[in-house]
């Protein structure tokens, strides 16, 4: 551990990159997504069906505040279908947040994270689009 630890007021928001095989575990990442959707508050991404960034394999991210982490990552633990998924803060530094910084849920996948930036604006998690209905 550095002789100063890290201000944890130095993470901006989270992201979850959720993966999924187009032909075999899209069914699996949509109900997921829905599921997401009916309890949560958080900005949901775009379908990505191929590589994208630093991402070997189709996937969808789920941006969302600090307060949020409590509740959703549990739940993606827990809910996750057998689906690889990245949770990663997001700070002033992306290559750091995805390499280093993340922690895996189900199977570990590839990253290019010399594609990232390591100095940068911190991403806010946005505006939410989901309207939840069900607690988690």
């Amino acid at each position: 551990m550095p002789t100063t630890a890290r201000p944890i007021d130095e993470i901006a928001s989270y992201h979850a990159h959720i993966y999924f095989d187009p032909a075999a575990t899209r069914p699996a990442a949509e109900r997921l997504r829905a599921a997401i959707g009916e309890r949560f508050s958080v900005r949901l991404g775009r379908w990505h069906e191929v590589k994208v960034g630093p991402h070997d394999q189709a996937m969808f991210q789920v941006a969302f505040e600090t307060r949020v982490f409590a509740q959703l990552v549990p739940f993606l633990m827990l809910n996750h279908a057998g689906l690889s998924i990245l949770v990663h803060p997001n700070t002033t530094n992306a290559r750091r947040d995805h390499l280093n910084d993340a922690l895996w849920i189900g199977a570990p996948l590839k990253v290019h994270g010399e594609v990232l930036p390591e100095v940068g604006e911190a991403d806010e998690a946005g505006e939410v689009n989901t309207a939840p209905t069900m607690g988690a």
